[in-house]
């Protein structure tokens, strides 16, 4: 593992220095009491960990791990400083420990015990048919996306960790406001102890993404988080630029259209229930259904009668509790002469209605019912 040090005082860098190589098989690969110099040297040679003072001349310590942080999100920060008033910045800045002057031996030996379970040796890489992707339909998961797509099982440390990270999703590519999360996530607590709270989710949900292998980052600004997919995949825009992207629809290209419609598996993040997320669901909801009626419209003219059945039933498993779903389904029973079928679907949308809602059937559903059986 290669490390490099910087500390404006030569005596603790030699001093760290050689504690370092007594309690860990590291590479030392350089040591800079200039910040700037050190800096230059991160960025060259581009370390696994680097061992950095807080307090020093023009360039503290804290500017430069944000730096770090936002060129080389790879390489981890130990923080090793004679003041303990920064512990929470350094705790923001996603650092692996926080050690105060002197360093002690156990203390170090302590580090490097964290340092071995964060930082995994680098694999030699493989072409392998195989793509991160981030899956929101339904539920929020992360998939290998091949000829078999493979989830990943992930455990987050509590599911406000897994909201606020699919909140940072949802508005990914962009900064959103630390003041705007302790309102949406913590409005009971005063800000203090919010800010406290949001940077310990931060921190605990980059353990979750480094854990994933996954080349997301969220990158801290003064003002708040943004989180950079890089190259990883979102199923939700991976799948809406392919509606977009769709040929008109022939008997060629039939089978193309089925199977992106297919692959929505439920509404956006429906399994998490996140109200702030009720509008993107609603939009990607029309473009389902806009897509469900324009093969329908094509099977209708092609006369496709159990193909056409089949597509609507998939929408009554996705959405029971639309009424025009069982219209349809009404309708197409009838133009094959099955008025039994016909009976069923309306006394279940009845049922369904009754149970759910406590209401009747629409007028103008009971009215078309009346003319299919007249």
């Amino acid at each position: 593992m290669d490390v490099i040090l910087i500390d404006d005082e030569y005596l603790a860098l030699h001093y760290l220095e050689k504690l370092l190589l007594e309690v860990s098989d590291v590479k030392v690969v350089g040591t800079y009491t200039n910040p700037h110099e050190g800096l230059k040297a991160v960025l060259r040679k581009k370390p696994s960990l680097v061992f950095l003072d807080i307090e020093m001349p023009e360039f503290n310590g804290i500017m430069l791990a944000e730096r770090v942080q936002l060129l080389l999100p790879d390489t981890r920060i130990v923080f090793v400083t004679a003041f303990n008033e920064y512990a929470v910045k350094a705790f923001e800045l996603h650092a692996i420990d926080y050690i105060v002057k002197p360093v002690q031996r156990e203390r170090l030996a302590s580090t490097f015990q964290r340092v071995s379970k964060e930082i995994r040796p680098i694999a030699v890489p493989t072409i392998v048919p195989k793509t991160a992707m981030v899956c929101a339909f339904q539920s929020l998961s992360f998939v290998w996306d091949g000829e078999v797509p493979e989830e990943i099982p992930t455990r987050w440390r509590t599911s406000k960790v897994r909201g606020v990270f699919a909140f940072l999703l949802h508005h990914r590519g962009t900064i959103v406001r630390k003041d705007l999360l302790l309102e949406l996530f913590w409005p009971e607590i005063d800000s203090e102890r919010g800010f406290m709270q949001l940077y310990s989710t931060i921190y605990q949900i980059r353990k979750t993404i480094s854990s994933l292998d996954f080349n997301i980052v969220i990158v801290n600004h003064d003002s708040g988080y943004r989180l950079d997919l890089n190259d990883v995949k979102f199923e939700v825009d991976e799948w809406e630029n392919s509606i977009r992207d769709l040929p008109s629809i022939t008997e060629e290209t039939y089978q193309q259209h089925r199977s992106l419609l297919d692959t929505y598996r439920g509404d956006y993040l429906a399994a998490e229930d996140y109200l702030w997320a009720e509008g993107e669901r609603e939009r990607l909801r029309v473009v389902w259904f806009t897509q469900l009626f324009t093969i329908a419209k094509f099977l209708q003219v092609q006369k496709q009668y159990p193909e056409l059945i089949t597509l609507y039933l998939r929408a009554q498993t996705l959405y029971p509790h639309v009424d025009e779903i069982y219209y349809k389904l009404m309708q197409l029973y009838d133009s094959i002469g099955n008025r039994a079928k016909v009976k069923e679907y309306y006394s279940t949308l009845e049922k369904m209605l009754r149970q759910e809602y406590g209401t009747e059937p629409r007028q103008e559903i009971q009215m078309r019912y009346r003319n299919l059986m007249s």
